[in-house]
């Protein structure tokens, strides 16, 4: 839960990605996300009744994003959205990644 409470930090570069173990680490703390084979990118599908659920849960993870400046990408069905998190300024993992994970995670905890 901490990480869902904290918020991204610029990133423009200049720092290391995070190494594969601080990834795996960090994946401990969010629930059924996967990484990438090459540690660059996380993603996890969200599965919902309907569009509507569907579309409410995609406007939720824009506003967010918007509000910390970490962009995900999107690839939106009827009833699923996969969400990948990289931070492409460092090409890799950052800490803001998985931040937005722990986030789009609550949008969806009962």
């Amino acid at each position: 839960m901490e990480l869902e409470t904290r918020h991204c930090k610029p990133c423009e570069g200049g720092v290391s990605a995070h190494d594969a173990d601080r990834v795996k680490e960090l994946l401990q703390e969010v629930d059924g996300w996967e990484v990438n084979g090459d540690s660059t990118a996380i993603q996890k599908t969200f599965k919902f009744d309907n569009f509507h659920w569907t579309m409410a849960f995609v406007n939720a993870v824009a506003w967010f994003s918007h509000q910390e400046d970490h962009h995900p990408d999107l690839e939106v069905g009827y009833n699923r959205c996969t969400i990948h998190y990289s931070t492409h300024a460092i090409g890799g993992l950052s800490d803001n990644d998985f931040i937005c994970a722990a986030k789009a995670d609550a949008l969806v905890r009962d």
